[in-house]
């Protein structure tokens, strides 16, 4: 394979990558929804979220690392740009803060699920 097919192969790879990724779970834990989202190889200080209502805007960017005297092919995305729809809403005009956590390559986010209003039934 030539290497400017290589190069353009890697070039594509990469932005399938960062339209997939990062990988995230989500689960309700008591009264918080936990937000795990993988974000390997990218610094803590190039790691932006937001909530806006029920959307989670997750933006991350990489750095291109030059390696001389050897061959490097790299298949990490350089920057992350994802929304991704939250299963809890923050409509009704509640300021919703989470706290996030990076650790090993994983952001943990935990966001307090607003108060619904249940109706008792007598």
């Amino acid at each position: 394979m030539t290497w400017e097919l290589t190069k353009e192969l890697s070039k594509r790879s990469r932005g399938f990558f960062e339209f997939v990724m990062p990988a995230i779970d989500m689960v309700e834990d008591g009264n918080d929804l936990i937000v795990r989202i993988d974000l390997p190889g990218f610094a803590k200080q190039n790691i932006n979220l937001r909530i806006v209502e029920n959307t989670l805007s997750i933006h991350a960017k990489g750095e291109e690392h030059e390696y001389h005297g050897t061959q490097y092919y790299r298949q990490r995305p350089l920057q992350i740009n994802r929304k991704i729809m939250l299963p809890i809403s923050t409509s009704d005009g509640e300021n919703i803060v989470g706290t996030a956590k990076y650790e090993n390559g994983v952001v943990t986010l935990r966001i307090p699920i607003p108060r619904s209003s249940y109706i008792p039934i007598t």
